[in-house]
């Protein structure tokens, strides 16, 4: 991938300079497109497999799904918002975006509203707010100042690799203490966009040694935990056994049942009848419920939605992008999106252990939404900026 240099010493783009800025053009439609059509498969997911939640809440699957209407509605407003607002000024805050969510994820920690069996969100005033989507968006953006800034000594220990060691760690280990998916994904995703930053490979294996140290620590904390990654290493790699396990285990062998229940064409929309026995078959496990009712043909129609988000973002906007910090961030908001959708479903086939990751625009929610189009919003805003040599062609 070729990045392009900005004849600017700093990260912030010269606004009134056309030679840095390049020319604008309309936003990346097909990115748009297939944007709108995981929303529309959402709601169509969530109104089948959300109605065993909605009885045992005293209340209605329409109800329900006119509140996930109402998200999508806010995400999309938001992701509007984000797309008019100049990526560089983002980048200005980025440092204070970081150390807000650290505030409120030691906050989350302490005083969070515990869901099955973590604290993730705060709760206020009948609103709920999940400071880990905060904080994944502003410490990618915030890497991606700081590889640009101190790209001229990029493999240097001491003041490159040292201050994003911090960053990443702190930010990964406050979330780690009640959500270690997260925290492991978003470690990931680190890995990788200081790896496209030309990072030394030595000083990212050290990163990688370290977060194994924390996983670790992490892990002995939480019986639950150790719990999952049991049960996943002895039942979710074998499902030849008849009898029925608790737990993760328990979760992974109804997901199987309904990607076998599905076939090729699935059995039909609204006819999901694993819905009953999963738990939280409308965010952790809707893969598998979208896979039961549309069958093998849906669930890759649905992956291939999120490859189409992945090809956009990295060959078209990250790649014509009017500057390196531009290439960046649209690396870091692709990556997030795709990753987490893919995640969730390789959760849904067994392919890894049960993590509570939604996937964007599809899983019942509302911060991991709203985030997800702030994210889509930052891609349609770099797509909007060409750089000269891209607005030729």
């Amino acid at each position: 991938m070729k990045f392009t240099t900005p004849h600017t010493n700093s990260f912030i783009v010269d606004q009134n300079s056309d030679e840095v800025r390049g020319s604008d053009s309309a936003s990346d439609r097909v990115l748009l497109a297939s944007v709108f059509m995981l929303m529309t498969f959402g709601v169509l997911a969530v109104y089948s497999s959300i109605a065993y939640f909605a009885e045992a809440h005293n209340t209605t699957a329409t109800s329900l799904v006119l509140g996930h209407v109402v998200k999508l509605a806010i995400a999309f407003s938001v992701m509007i918002i984000f797309s008019k607002i100049d990526y560089h000024l983002l980048a200005r805050f980025s440092k204070l975006g970081v150390l807000l969510s650290w505030l409120f994820l030691i906050i989350v920690t302490l005083y969070g509203t515990e869901v099955f069996g973590a604290r993730r969100s705060l709760s206020l005033a009948g609103f709920s707010f999940q400071p880990s989507s905060l904080a994944t968006v502003a410490l990618l953006i915030h890497l991606s100042v700081m590889m640009v800034n101190k790209r001229e000594y990029i493999t240097d220990f001491k003041r490159a690799f040292l201050p994003a060691l911090v960053w990443v760690g702190v930010t990964c280990f406050l979330i780690g203490l009640e959500d270690f998916s997260s925290a492991a994904v978003l470690l990931g995703l680190c890995l990788m966009m200081m790896f496209i930053g030309r990072m030394s490979v030595v000083q990212l294996g050290s990163l990688v040694v370290v977060g194994l140290i924390g996983a670790t620590f992490l892990l002995s904390m939480s019986v639950e935990r150790q719990s999952r990654i049991s049960n996943y290493l002895s039942q979710v790699t074998s499902i030849e056994s008849s009898e029925f396990v608790p737990g993760a285990g328990y979760q992974a062998q109804q997901a199987h049942i309904a990607l076998a229940k599905g076939g090729f064409f699935g059995v039909g929309i609204g006819k999901s009848t694993q819905r009953d026995f999963l738990p939280a078959p409308y965010n952790d496990f809707i893969y598998a419920i979208i896979a039961e009712e549309y069958g093998l043909v849906g669930a890759v129609i649905l992956l291939f939605l999120f490859i189409v988000i992945l090809i956009r973002g990295v060959v078209f906007i990250a790649r014509n992008a009017v500057d390196d910090l531009g290439t960046f961030i649209a690396m870091g908001c692709t990556l997030t999106l795709v990753l987490f959708g893919l995640v969730n479903a390789a959760v849904a086939c067994g392919l890894f252990p049960v993590t509570g990751l939604p996937m964007p625009f599809i899983s019942y929610g509302g911060t991991s939404m709203m985030f997800s189009g702030m994210m889509v919003g930052i891609l349609l805003n770099i797509s909007k900026q060409k750089s000269p040599e891209a607005a030729d062609e």
